[in-house]
């Protein structure tokens, strides 16, 4: 499913947040949405879940009406609540559950705690896992409800190294696999340059490039919105690398 984002703007008690952003999302793509703090990327997700108002439009495959098969993963997720791992990974099939939990609902939900590592966590509070343990569990929650759209801020923010390498091969082989069309919000630029299909930089609430990651991470691009002199290095196995050097004086 493609999306498309034309001329959106939003803002919050009467102060922009996004300027006019027109961009395009496919299937089977994984999309990062780059950019320092306070300029826009997760504003930019809400938009793209319905979650906030804004103007402009939106087109989902040819579709001003949003698909219910959509997951989303926000960025601060609450864990002040009495439920095991499995109950709020469950709430991701709310849209498929009856008076009972029917088994193939405990399938998908057990398929993805596996996926990510977690299965063994299934029956403990919310509230007692870790930070990047609740990261998993809320990622596997998005996951279950089967979307075609994916949306996910900073879901590897609260994870170690291996964690997150983990979760982004998961996110991109799924979004191949499914054919999903996926939005990631990254800080980490590498990350999105080894992970991301597509990549959306953003700077105070402007798109400043969309396109491959290579012609919209490049080292003038980096100076001019982060501020940071980098150097671009190609690692053993081609991927390209960027190494921050100094911050402009």
């Amino acid at each position: 499913m493609t999306i498309q984002l034309h001329s959106v703007s939003v803002a919050y008690a009467h102060r922009p947040i996004l300027h006019s952003i027109s961009l395009q999302a496919k299937a089977g793509r994984v999309l990062g949405i780059v950019g320092p703090n306070g300029s826009g990327k997760s504003t930019l997700l809400k938009a793209a879940a319905g979650l906030v108002s804004s103007s402009g439009h939106m087109d989902f495959h040819g579709s001003m009406i949003r698909p219910t098969s959509l997951g989303y993963m926000p960025q601060d997720q609450q864990t002040g609540i009495a439920l095991s791992v499995l109950e709020v990974v469950l709430l991701g099939r709310i849209s498929h559950l009856h008076l009972r939990v029917q088994q193939e609902d405990l399938r998908v939900v057990s398929e993805v705690l596996d996926l990510l590592g977690i299965y063994s966590l299934a029956g403990f509070p919310i509230g007692e896992l870790s930070g990047g343990q609740r990261q998993l569990a809320f990622l596997a929650q998005a996951l279950v409800t089967e979307p075609t759209i994916l949306l996910l801020d900073e879901p590897t923010s609260a994870l170690d190294i291996c964690h997150q390498l983990e979760v982004l091969e998961v996110v991109r082989e799924l979004t191949k696999k499914r054919n999903l069309t996926t939005l990631l919000v990254l800080h980490d630029l590498n990350a999105a340059t080894r992970y991301c299909d597509d990549v959306a930089l953003l700077n105070e609430g402007n798109l400043v490039a969309c396109g491959n990651a290579a012609d919209v991470l490049t080292t003038a691009n980096v100076a001019c919105v982060f501020e940071v002199e980098a150097e671009a290095l190609i690692c053993a196995d081609g991927t390209r690398f960027l190494a921050p050097l100094r911050k402009q004086k």
